[in-house]
Parts: C-alpha cells; sequence; structure tokens
C-alpha cells in the first residue's frame, strides 16, 4: 500500500494532464477512483468460508431446453421457500413443461413452472421437496426486507455460470464491488432490455452462459439480488454485469408462489375484443416457420419467401426468433400469436440468434384491414 501511495504522489507531481482545475471536477472522480483502485479495496471486508457454506444449500442448477443452436440448456436458481420454490431468470431454459433441478447435494428432481412475469426477467419454479434451506423473502404487505445497497457495496455473486456444476458439486463464487444504481440503457443484439427499474451494476464477471437466475449477496450473506440475462450497453457496445434488486422481484415471488398472479404480459390480451381474428400470418413478412408439430417446436425460422420484406431485412433460414418487440418468443405458436397481434403500419423488430450472434432487424408491417371478429357461441 506504502508503495501505491508514493507511485500516486510521484504522478501528482510530474505529470501535466492533471491540472488544479481537474480536482474540483471530473478529474476529481477520476483521481478518487484511481485511489479506491489501488488503496481501497484492501480496506472492503471480504466473504469468509463460513459464509459461503452457509449460502451455498439454497442454491440450485437448473437443466432445461436448449442445446440446439449453441443455445446453452442450464440456467442458476434459488430457494426461496422450505417447500421448494424456486426463482430463476425467465428465458428460453424454460421452455419445456418441466425442467431438472439439481440441489447442492446432487438430489435431482422434476422442476415445474410454476408462474414467470417476463417483465421482471422472473419466473418461479416448483419441485415436491420441503425442509429445504432458503432465502426468505417476507410479506411484502409489511414492507421490504431488502433495502437497496449503496454504489461502494462489497457483493459476493453465486451462479452455475459455464455449466460448472452438474451434480453435487458448488456453484462458482466471485466478489466484487456495487459500481452503481441505475436504469439500464442495455440492448439484447441492439435492443433494450425489457426490465424498467433500477438495477445494481456490478465489477464481478457475471455476464456468462448459465450464470442469469443466480444471486449477489453482501459478504455477511444477505440476500441483495438476481443475476439478470447477458446484455449489452446500448451506447458502448460491451457486456453488462448486473443484477436485479430483490425489493423489485419481492412482489410478484409472493403472488406466483400463493397463486395470486397475473402477469403484466396479459394485460393487453384484456383489452382486445373476444374472437379477434389475427390481421397477419408470418408469411405477410415473407418467414416461413418451421411446422408447428408439438406443443413447444423451438421459434426456427424454415425458409424466406424470395423478395418479401423478411429477406430484404436480411433473416436467413434456421435464424431462431427469440424476441418480436419486448416479448420474448418461446416456441412456433408464440411467435405467431404475437405475429398476428400486430396492428396495421409502422414497424416491428425482431431479435434472432444465429449460431453465436444476437442480430436485431425490423420489418415493415404491411397495412391491412381487420376482418371482423368471428361469433362468441
Amino acid at each position: 500500500m506504502k508503495h501505491h501511495a508514493l507511485h500516486l504522489r510521484k504522478m501528482l507531481h510530474t505529470n501535466r494532464w492533471i491540472s488544479k482545475s481537474d480536482l474540483h471536477g471530473p478529474g476529481l472522480a477520476w483521481l478518487m477512483s484511481i485511489c479506491f483502485l489501488l488503496c481501497g479495496s484492501q480496506f472492503l471486508p471480504a466473504a469468509d468460508d463460513e459464509m459461503i457454506t452457509e449460502v451455498q444449500p439454497k442454491l440450485v442448477k437448473i437443466f432445461g431446453a436448449g442445446g440446439l443452436r449453441n443455445l446453452y440448456s442450464y440456467n442458476t436458481g434459488f430457494l426461496i421457500s422450505s417447500e421448494g420454490h424456486i426463482a430463476t431468470i425467465w428465458n428460453h431454459v424454460l421452455d419445456q413443461n418441466t425442467v431438472t433441478v439439481i440441489l447442492h447435494d446432487g438430489r435431482r428432481y422434476e422442476g415445474k413452472v410454476l408462474g414467470a412475469e417476463p417483465g421482471l426477467d422472473l419466473a418461479i419454479v416448483k419441485i415436491d421437496e420441503t425442509q429445504l434451506e432458503h432465502f426468505e423473502i417476507g410479506d411484502p404487505s409489511s414492507g421490504s426486507p431488502f433495502p437497496l445497497a449503496a454504489p461502494g457495496t462489497r457483493i459476493v455473486a453465486f451462479s452455475n455460470m459455464f455449466k460448472v456444476a452438474t451434480g453435487d458439486e458448488p456453484v462458482s463464487v466471485i466478489q466484487g464491488v456495487i459500481a452503481a444504481r441505475t436504469k439500464l440503457p442495455t440492448r439484447r443484439g441492439a435492443y433494450e432490455s425489457s426490465f424498467p427499474g433500477e438495477v445494481y451494476v456490478i465489477d464481478a464477471i457475471t455476464n456468462n452462459p448459465g450464470a442469469g437466475g443466480g444471486i449477489v449477496t453482501t459478504v455477511d450473506g444477505r440476500l441483495l439480488g438476481m443475476i439478470g440475462k447477458e446484455v449489452k450497453n446500448a451506447d458502448l457496445n460491451t457486456w453488462v454485469n448486473y443484477a436485479i434488486p430483490i425489493s423489485h422481484l419481492q412482489q410478484a415471488m409472493t403472488e406466483i408462489m400463493t397463486g395470486n398472479f397475473r402477469s403484466s404480459k396479459n394485460t393487453d390480451d384484456d383489452k382486445k375484443p373476444a374472437g379477434q381474428v389475427p390481421l397477419f400470418h408470418s408469411t405477410d413478412f415473407g418467414i416461413v416457420m418451421l411446422p408447428n408439430v408439438v406443443p413447444r417446436t423451438p421459434a426456427y425460422v424454415d425458409r424466406i419467401l424470395p423478395g418479401s420484406a423478411a429477406e430484404v431485412a436480411g433473416l436467413k433460414p434456421n435464424d431462431l426468433i427469440l424476441f418480436v418487440g419486448d416479448e420474448l418468443i418461446q416456441s412456433c405458436g408464440e411467435f405467431l400469436d404475437q405475429i398476428g397481434r400486430l396492428e396495421s403500419g409502422g414497424k416491428v423488430k425482431l431479435i434472432v440468434r444465429r449460431e453465436n450472434a444476437l442480430i436485431t432487424t425490423e420489418l415493415p408491417i404491411p397495412r391491412k384491414s381487420r376482418p371482423p371478429a368471428k361469433p362468441l357461441r
């Protein structure tokens, strides 16, 4: 530390690019950052083995859909009740009726997706087991037991990144610091994240396959947030390491567990007239999907019609459609349903995965009159 201080003092005396006026503006913030990196981290508390050992049994590994076209097939989750309720990230891994859940000691269970709130990137999975170690999420009506942590707070991240843990191996543990608390100017490809609230931006590398649904805690094991999806900063084109504060998820978690939850994804559906006929089909844009032969056929493009809007936009066969607008697409059926709900005119944004890349494109929506609603029987 003495060496760091002497080196910093030498920089201040010998370098002309730090002026006296700089110490009262951006230069001061820059200088404070340098001091923190060189000296401050030595004073921050670190997690101990006892805390990590206590938290590990509350984490689970989740294995489900994926494995095709370079889509990984694993998530992380954390127990939020003694009766087997598990919170995790809402993504393609849950795109089947059941998933495999593995506890810290290697026990395997069939997990059922109990409910999800795509707007919060949250899903709840249930396994048939009791007396499990878990995090207490409290009663939202009594106020949140999860006050927001301040920037500079030391954190520990737990996750099943890179499929390191498949049995009784412990999930990975990384230590870091909350760098900021802010809304994300993020994208999947070039697309903004659907999560609207503030997140913890952290300096630990958590933006890895399988890490989504993991947790960040304080160094004494207090739950702070759920690790988010893989996203990029829309301005800097860099990957973002972030976690969603538990206080934002607490209400939805409780409601899904108790069966009193209504996803915001269905809000617009309630406003549509009953029996309304879909206005568009995927072929109106030149997209022919794989035959929808099973309940959750992945939303792969089979072929692109020549001269179509999809061809002009650069879509190709074997592209996997992940998003229509801000809606996560879990199957061919969901894609066709979302296309059918579009209104005439304007543009629709699609996010597709092509091999290892996420690609964003926009298609013009044709002008078309809506047919009359089908009569109810």
